[in-house]
């Protein structure tokens, strides 16, 4: 086991993410670094809390740490006194050297960059908005907040204390990694890891802007204006260029993608820029047809039903659906009737029914026959 536990020293836990590990290290290298905290123990905690991040923030070096205890893989076992013994255990190493040194050394592996001072930009964010029905439908201008990393307005990003400027990295000569070599078994051999002066940028930051820390970067609550385009539909995203994290060695920044949530309606569904409504109606007007007032998006129209108007049977009101996103205007409403059979009839419609009924030639109650009442039933429920 490692004489430092890592996890600890950044206060993060065992699973935490990369994002979690960068903020807690910013957060205690700004608080303990030597220029601005005058401690005895200052620098000594500095170097122990960069030495805790090169760790975790490396996928190779951490895997290893949480294996064996070490960044490098060291006490794995090679040959047969180690785990799995022979050649089995690949994630192992040979006296402190492992083989994923050998594969970064042979096909190209490792963490240098071409130009570690190229300008890099910053990370995407993304953005959950819920909207109603009709906001959906409509759109709207609102303003959102959120968490980013922002440029530092202290140091205009560079991380060097204002009048000052960050220098090349006299431990790599600007390269931004060191080549190590080691003793193997199958002779000596060399691999390169980033540096750990520079951290793989090339420059070297003699004096640390007093607000970041060094990172040229801080949190901040950004706020931002927003216009919901009108036909926005649920699952649907929107990228707003620039919004996201601020990017490295004056790199733009990333994006910001907003993803849209639409509430159900109670009374209208939809699909695309197609909207669907289901319209009671009474049998006397379907039987009679003539115009029912219909509710839209848009607001309540007239709809002219025919004269034996089957229950079930859709219309359609043209452009009274939902905004294409792409222009050319609205979608249309698909408007499906049901006849209503009463559960209860008074006096007059009662006795309206049945002089209907004889007029029909219907046995209302006779025996043998049917009940006039459950084949109007029956006929529009199908």
């Amino acid at each position: 086991m490692a004489e430092k536990d890592y996890y600890d020293i950044l206060g993060v836990s065992k699973d935490a993410s990369d994002d979690e590990i960068k903020h807690a290290y910013r957060k205690l290298s700004k608080k303990w670094h030597p220029d601005i905290n005058k401690a005895p123990d200052a620098e000594a905690k500095f170097k122990e809390i960069n030495e805790a991040y090169e760790t975790l923030s490396d996928p190779q070096k951490r895997a290893n740490y949480d294996q064996y205890g070490s960044a490098d893989g060291a006490g794995a076992g090679f040959g047969g006194g180690g785990q799995g013994g022979g050649f089995g255990n690949f994630g192992g190493s040979a006296g402190g050297f492992g083989f994923d040194d050998i594969f970064s050394q042979f096909f190209g592996g490792g963490q240098q960059r071409a130009d570690p001072s190229a300008p890099q930009q910053g990370r995407d964010l993304q953005y959950q908005m819920t909207l109603e029905f009709e906001e959906a439908i409509f759109g709207k201008k609102t303003v959102i907040k959120y968490n980013r990393e922002a440029q530092c307005k202290t140091c205009g990003g560079t991380g060097a204390k204002p009048g000052t400027s960050p220098v090349t990295c006299s431990n790599c000569g600007g390269r931004g990694y060191v080549t190590t070599e080691t003793n193997t078994p199958l002779g000596r051999m060399q691999s390169r890891q980033v540096c750990p002066v520079c951290h793989g940028t090339g420059k070297e930051i003699k004096e640390k802007c007093p607000t970041c820390g060094g990172s040229g970067k801080t949190d901040e609550r950004h706020e931002l204006e927003v216009n919901v385009p009108a036909g926005i539909d649920d699952g649907q995203q929107m990228r707003l260029q620039g919004q996201g994290e601020a990017g490295d060695n004056g790199g733009p920044y990333g994006d910001l993608y907003i993803v849209f949530r639409v509430k159900p309606s109670k009374d209208f569904t939809r699909d695309g820029s197609t909207i669907y409504v289901d319209q009671p109606i009474t049998f006397a007007r379907a039987a009679l047809g003539g115009k029912i007032k219909v509710k839209t998006v848009h607001g309540d129209v007239e709809l002219k039903v025919p004269a034996g108007t089957q229950t079930g049977t859709t219309f359609r009101l043209k452009g009274k659906g939902a905004p294409r996103l792409r222009g050319n205007g609205n979608g249309d409403e698909r408007v499906t009737v049901n006849v209503v059979t009463p559960k209860s009839l008074n006096k007059n419609q009662k006795i309206a029914l049945e002089a209907f009924a004889k007029a029909s030639g219907d046995n209302i109650a006779g025996k043998g026959g049917s009940n006039f009442f459950d084949k109007m039933k029956d006929a529009f429920d199908k």
